[in-house]
């Protein structure tokens, strides 16, 4: 089971991307556990993610959140504006995906 943590500035509208890529897993056949946490909450969650996504909101973080997840061997980066405007959960989840794979 793959663990993809979002984080955005509260967590509401990251929800909703969260929605789109399991609807996104589930149609690949791919056993994930997503959820999204508000950014006070994203350094304590990443100890049971395999890959963190932020918010484009939150690019300012990446690299404060890189820090820890480089010592919990968890891969951290933005998510696409783009992407993200459009609710867009296949390119999302494809691109956690893609972290995953890089970290193998």
């Amino acid at each position: 089971m793959k663990h993809i943590l979002l984080a955005c500035a509260s967590g509401m509208s990251t929800s909703l991307v969260v929605t789109k890529m399991e609807e996104s897993a589930q149609a690949k056949g791919i056993d994930a556990r997503i959820w999204a946490v508000a950014q006070d909450k994203a350094e304590t969650e990443m100890k049971d993610a395999d890959v963190l996504l932020i918010g484009p909101q939150m690019r300012f973080m990446k690299k404060k959140l890189s820090k820890v997840g480089d010592e919990l061997d968890v891969p951290v980066d933005s998510i696409d504006p783009v992407a993200y405007g459009r609710m867009d959960g296949k390119t999302i989840l494809e691109h956690a995906l893609e972290l995953l794979e890089r970290e193998l």
